[in-house]
């Protein structure tokens, strides 16, 4: 049986149709869009195959446009904006039935020297102190409503513990922070490239759901409407996407529709390996009218 992280490299893996052109799929999930990981991750790529090898991923910043078709396979243009002396920049366009459905800049590196320091990793349990996938099932799934029971029963490429799952099975209003250890649930090829776009696939997961705790919600509430609006993320150091990192997650501000939100990904040992950002649609949705 082909495992769910085996999918996900398939879906990484990115037909090259033309100079710049590239096709990639999505997986057969049953879900109604494209997950916006999934779009980042195959921009990544597509952005990756027109950079030399000794140049490295350092930012990205992306905006969701449309919803995607995940029915339909996605044409990923890059464009080659520059190639300097230390730093090259590819613009990539996601595009279906003859639309932008995304768009992305990302800047390479070559690898350098300089002054280092990072913030410090937040004091939490570690992943073996938190239920573990089978223990989730047992103790939490069989009372958990049908939405988060369907969610976590799927078989997924990225394995999720979080700190404090309680949050998703309550309506009691929480602080702006959250924290979940992530790591793909198979090991991955050693190329630091994979393990970089993985990533970039994971750090689209949970990043919302601060902002809705703090209102006693989440993502499986069918009263709000929540979607990805843009998506920003920064390359510290290398890491193991295999291995597993805490995503320390805050939500400074929501309001007018839109949350925005914050993270910062450490591996176990206390290392910054990568930050994001993003602002969300998060929008309550209006209740139908009996007449």
């Amino acid at each position: 049986m082909t495992s769910a992280v085996d999918s996900l490299l398939q879906t990484l893996g990115l037909e090259n149709l033309e100079h710049n052109l590239f096709r990639g799929n999505s997986p057969k999930a049953g879900w109604q869009r494209v997950f916006g990981g999934q779009v980042i991750g195959q921009a990544l790529v597509a952005a990756y195959r027109t950079v030399p090898e000794e140049r490295s991923v350092h930012s990205l910043h992306g905006y969701f446009l449309r919803g995607g078709d995940p029915s339909t396979p996605i044409i990923y243009e890059v464009d080659r904006i520059r190639d300097g002396g230390s730093f090259t920049t590819r613009r990539v366009v996601a595009i279906q039935h003859g639309q932008a459905i995304f768009s992305m800049s990302a800047s390479f590196q070559v690898q350098e020297g300089g002054l280092s320091h990072q913030a410090s990793m937040p004091d939490v349990p570690m992943p073996e102190d938190l239920p573990g996938e089978e223990e989730l099932k047992e103790r939490y799934l069989a009372h958990a409503p049908e939405p988060v029971r369907k969610y976590f029963e799927r078989r997924r490429p990225i394995e999720l513990r979080p700190v404090e799952l309680q949050r998703y099975f309550t309506t009691d209003k929480k602080p702006p922070t959250q924290y979940v250890w992530v790591r793909a649930t198979a090991p991955l090829p050693e190329e630091a490239r994979i393990h970089e776009c993985v990533l970039a696939y994971a750090s689209d997961m949970t990043l919302l759901d601060t902002a809705l705790h703090v209102h006693g919600m989440s993502v499986f509430n069918p009263k709000v409407q929540v979607a990805s609006l843009d998506h920003a993320m920064w390359f510290h150091q290398p890491f193991k996407a295999d291995e597993w990192l805490l995503y320390a997650q805050d939500a400074p501000a929501s309001g007018g529709g839109r949350a925005f939100t914050r993270g910062s990904l450490f591996t176990r040992e206390g290392q910054l390996v990568a930050s994001t950002s993003q602002e969300g649609l998060m929008r309550l949705r209006q209740e139908k009218s009996e007449n």
